[in-house]
């Protein structure tokens, strides 16, 4: 499978959906339905705004190595999910040349950026979230 790294232009109508970061045009609303119905079954959906483009690549590249798991996932369904990733995602810019392309978003220097008075745990779970996001099994990460 093949996931090109080129950056769409997301310049279309939006159509607001409550929960998400941002809205999501048209043209995505597929891939974001696809990644909810796909991974929120396991654990949260996380806006794909809180990892780097190429996290998001290199997760669904290993789709059939997801946390020690063999996801059923067809490849349509991943190129689909990965044009609203890409989308919605930003490019890792280093601070470092050996700075690893983050696995977790614990690991996130944006997700950090995003929590700077939160003393976040060592491992973040669904609980660590609806401490402050209520809404977050609803993808609503903006009620708090």
């Amino acid at each position: 499978m093949s996931l090109a790294m080129s950056t769409p232009k997301i310049a279309q109508a939006a159509t607001v959906i409550p929960g998400p970061v941002d809205p999501i045009p048209e043209r995505y609303q597929q891939g974001y339905k696809l990644y909810l119905e796909n991974c929120s079954g396991c654990h949260i959906a996380i806006p794909p705004e809180v990892l780097p483009t190429d996290s998001w690549r290199q997760i669904l590249l290993e789709i059939d190595q997801h946390n020690g798991k063999k996801l059923d996932i067809i490849g349509p369904i991943v190129q689909i999910m990965w044009n609203y990733m890409r989308a919605f995602s930003r490019p890792q810019i280093k601070q470092t040349e050996d700075e690893p392309i983050p696995e977790l978003i614990r690991e996130s220097r944006y997700f950090k950026a995003l929590h700077p008075q939160v003393d976040l745990p060592k491992r973040l779970t669904h609980q660590s979230c609806v401490t402050c996001h209520p809404g977050v099994e609803q993808y609503d990460y903006r009620t708090q």
